[in-house]
């Protein structure tokens, strides 16, 4: 989650908590690949040599890259964890079966060095690298890939976060320690992107409760990936070292910090003052903020498109699988004309320009266009233009006419007030708010803003009207697709949901099933955006814009550092661990004449990828165009 994405999970978007959904987000890929890779180069992808720059004697020796982010962590529980700040730090303290190559995201190895499916596309079979240890010196094997998957099969709390990405596997078993198979219930496009942290059986086959185990206890914590986590304290940070011992190779700083700001203005200080290395925003900068550090000594600024989109969700009458309702939206916003009515009053361009200030892209369809595969764009018929007197004229034709006060009132007679839930730590939604004020008012409408820290408890009760949302989204889309399914929905109001916005369409249902199943890249292309088009009629996710990851960091302590994808992205919340692993000291001399110049590494340098054994299907193809997730 990424979540996204800020919830990543896969992932997920960056600063805001959203329920993990159950359903599939699996990368659509297929075919056998196995990387060779040029020993000794230090390219993304290659194992490089020990650092000598490498501390070893003592804390004074070592090197320490300190990120501030503006989100805490919910879990340290690879099976808990939904924030966008904790399934990064699982990225890095624990292998996916799969990665992404941070050039241009097409899937490569992880822990799993090659990848084959059945003829009938029943039965994948992953052979894992056995040169992966765990951080505590037992072998990382087959064995605890399958205990992962079985666990999240059988166990609904370590079903929590990732469930999704099981729910159509009939068994998982490891003959030998380095072959894994994964037999399905029915064929499914998206199996060489599991985005599932593989945890140590050894350690965790001895949690009796995965739905309250948050593995915040015991330090250092047991893990295969770049990092270790090492250190942790509530609201405040996060520490890992450097897992010397990679089968990648060790990353460059010995140290990682991540440090909790509340005040964004706060960490860019820090950041000026050199008390962290690096700021990633709420989830980015603000345009002033950006500005204010362009142009400083020792500071560069990363601007570039995001991989994520900026909504309001309606409240669509929030319910559970069992039909009982919840919450307390208003009813009048059950009406897709009073929906469709609402979004043709917010004038997207002015959002653009006065808001972001040019660092985004006006909305249309849910799939950012850093995905040109995937992206969408409503008809000219089809398009809810900035248009306030059809607006007008749309309300008055769904019932809500206005009183002698020219206020629009319900069916109880009441003057409609629409309470819009917030994020208190981003100052985006706060502006809009205020626009949303205007521009309804002049509808007759009015909005109470109800910005908070915590927005996830009155979301999942479904206690709001309208709301703020956004979501990181992966290369491939199918978990932000999925969070809209009827099968998200909370069991019953008493239960979490994986839902993000209580919606239940019977066509989206239908449509994503289908996407899901489908092989071809471009007919499963064709279908996303039919369920795109879908969610844009229904009106109850309203995309107003996709804003850059603008982001900034110190010179003098990170020489380079990769961003994804190469040519143009972001650093924070990639959708693998390539920017921390990669970051090279400003000190230790390994960085090129061209990285340190702007401080950021823009291409791969010289390595060997080789690509071998293709199966007999593609069903993911090489992007062409900067896009991204995790």
């Amino acid at each position: 989650m990424d979540t996204n994405d800020q919830y990543d999970g896969h992932h997920r978007a960056p600063g805001r908590v959203r329920p993990v959904s159950r359903r599939f987000r699996l990368v659509a890929a297929a075919g056998a690949a196995a990387l060779a890779l040029s020993a000794g180069l230090a390219t993304p992808l290659s194992p490089v040599p020990t650092q000598a720059h490498a501390a070893d004697g003592g804390d004074d020796d070592k090197t320490v890259l300190t990120v501030a982010v503006a989100q805490s962590v919910d879990s340290l529980s690879p099976f808990l964890a939904v924030r966008l700040l904790s399934t990064s730090i699982h990225r890095l303290t624990y292998e996916y079966l799969t990665n992404y190559d941070p050039e241009d995201n097409h899937v490569v190895p992880g822990l799993a060095t090659s990848w084959k499916s059945s003829p009938d596309k029943l039965t994948w079979t992953y052979t894992i690298r056995s040169d992966s240890t765990w951080s505590d010196g037992e072998q990382a094997t087959a064995e605890d890939a399958a205990w992962t998957f079985n666990t999240m099969m059988t166990d609904a709390g370590a079903a929590t976060a990732n469930g999704s990405f099981v729910g159509n596997f009939d068994e998982v078993t490891a003959p030998d320690p380095t072959t894994l198979v994964v037999k399905l219930k029915k064929p499914q496009a998206t199996m060489t992107a599991l985005d599932v942290p593989i945890v140590p059986k050894h350690v965790w086959e001895k949690v009796d409760d995965f739905s309250k185990f948050n593995n915040d206890k015991d330090f250092p914590v047991v893990g295969n990936g770049p990092f270790v986590l090492t250190d942790y304290k509530p609201d405040s940070y996060v520490r890992l070292k450097a897992n010397k011992d990679f089968w990648r190779g060790a990353p460059k700083f010995d140290e990682l910090v991540f440090r909790y700001y509340k005040d964004q203005d706060a960490a860019v200080s820090a950041l000026r003052k050199g008390e962290v290395s690096f700021v990633a925003g709420s989830p980015s900068l603000t345009p002033a903020q950006a500005a204010s550090l362009k142009g400083e000594r020792n500071i560069h600024v990363n601007d570039a498109p995001g991989r994520r989109f900026y909504a309001l969700a309606t409240n669509p009458g929030a319910r559970a699988k069992n039909g009982e309702t919840m919450g307390d939206g208003h009813p009048s916003l059950l009406d897709q004309r009073v929906r469709n009515a609402l979004f043709k009053a917010v004038d997207r361009k002015a959002i653009i320009d006065k808001v972001f200030q040019g660092h985004a892209v006006e909305g249309a369809g849910y799939i950012p266009p850093r995905f040109s595969q995937y992206f969408w764009k409503p008809s000219p018929g089809q398009e809810l233009t900035y248009d306030p007197e059809e607006a007008a004229r749309m309300l008055d034709r769904a019932g809500l006419k206005k009183n002698a006060d020219g206020r629009r009132v319900g069916e109880d007679g009441k003057p409609i007030t629409y309470r819009v839930l917030c994020h208190a730590t981003d100052p985006n939604d706060k502006a809009i708010g205020q626009y949303l004020q205007e521009w309804w008012g002049e509808l007759g409408i009015g909005v109470t803003l109800n910005c908070l820290d915590n927005v996830t408890d009155p979301w999942l009760a479904g206690e709001y009207d309208l709301a703020f949302d956004g979501w990181s989204v992966n290369p491939d889309p199918d978990f932000v697709l999925s969070i809209h399914t009827c099968a998200a929905l909370p069991a019953t109001p008493e239960e979490t949901g994986a839902t993000d916005n209580f919606i239940c369409d019977k066509r989206y249902d239908d449509l994503y099933a289908r996407q899901l199943a489908e092989y071809d890249p471009d007919r499963r292309a064709a279908l996303v955006k039919q369920m795109e088009s879908r969610l844009y009629d229904l009106g109850y996710m309203n995309v107003m814009a996709y804003p850059n990851a603008v982001e900034a960091y110190r010179t003098d302590r990170i020489a380079s550092i990769t961003t994804m994808p190469a040519k143009a992205g972001n650093i924070y919340g990639q959708d693998g661990y390539w920017s921390w692993w990669s970051a090279v000291p400003a000190d230790s001399g390994d960085s090129s004449d061209d990285s340190s110049s702007n401080g950021v590494v823009v291409g791969i340098v010289a390595g060997m990828i080789v690509l071998a054994g293709v199966g007999a299907f593609l069903a993911m193809r090489r992007r062409a165009t900067a896009d991204e997730r995790e």
